[in-house]
């Protein structure tokens, strides 16, 4: 856990499952402040309700808006880079739009983030990224290219850029468990898309461990790697059934735009170089 005693701390993207389970993690800290950064108002509102705390500050913006980002980060110390367009199929019917949040917006956090000395960002990466087939993946993939592009010229003593690369965060916003729960409750079938398809799972809290250990520990332009156990979706579908009590069919709908059947979490070349770290690499 890095240091955050009177730290000021902005989150893009935190109205999501991130940002929560964050604040979750850090509410006894004793930071200055944190600043919620994202296009969502009424999100905004029910996470200012939700928690009901003077020391978390919201800021209404875009990262594709490079003022509104440069006005959230004055007076900042570390950055959490969550915002992102995150939806497989989405990014692939749209990858204009992908490219214009995933890249150029993430090319203003880091930008704005050097320009103001922060001291640290980290931003957070995905598993897509590797030999991406998709439009969300590729987008990811050049978020990192980008962030490592801001490390040269960058000193020890400058603002440090990192990366963060995880799998499917267990029932986050938009996940498949909690689309298959769902289903279960309603008595419906399972729909799944390829009962064959793999895909690593970890649990939110994971994902924040992973964050707070690359702030402590990153040097300019690293990249950490949470490692995670693979399963497949069909075997997901039968442990929740099983979890459940349910006997609802399984049903193969056949495969969205833009997905791959087995992810991976770094390529061969990423793992010759790489530095074991025990849980992460």
């Amino acid at each position: 856990m890095p240091n955050l005693k009177n730290k000021t701390i902005l989150i893009t993207g935190g109205t999501g499952s991130f940002g929560h389970e964050l604040l979750d993690t850090i509410v006894d800290k004793d930071f200055k402040e944190v600043r919620i950064f994202s296009r969502d108002e009424l999100k905004q509102e029910h996470m200012r309700i939700q928690l009901n705390n003077p020391k978390v500050k919201f800021h209404i913006g875009d990262v594709r808006d490079r003022d509104s980002v440069d006005q959230a980060m004055k007076g900042v110390d570390l950055v959490f880079h969550a915002a992102a367009l995150k939806q497989v199929p989405s990014c692939e019917f749209f990858p204009i739009q992908a490219v214009m949040t995933n890249i150029l917006g993430s090319h203003n956090v880091v930008e704005s983030a050097v320009q103001h000395k922060i001291e640290s960002v980290v931003c957070l990466g995905t598993d897509k990224a590797v030999y991406p087939v998709n439009a969300m993946g590729m987008t990811k993939a050049l978020m990192e290219k980008v962030s490592q592009a801001a490390c040269r010229g960058l000193g020890d003593k400058d603002t440090r850029v990192s990366c963060v690369r995880y799998g499917n965060v267990m029932c986050s916003r938009g996940s498949v468990i909690p689309l298959f729960i769902k289903q279960i409750k309603e008595k419906k079938p399972i729909t799944v898309t390829d009962a064959g398809m793999t895909r690593f799972l970890l649990p939110l809290p994971e994902a924040i461990k992973l964050v707070l250990f690359a702030f402590a520990h990153a040097r300019q332009g690293d990249i950490f790697i949470k490692k995670a156990p693979a399963c497949t979706v069909g075997d997901l579908a039968v442990a929740l059934k099983e979890l459940f009590k349910s006997d609802v069919p399984v049903k193969s709908i056949g495969i969205r735009h833009g997905e791959k059947i087995y992810e991976t979490l770094a390529t061969i070349e990423e793992l010759r170089r790489a530095e074991d770290m025990g849980d992460y690499f």
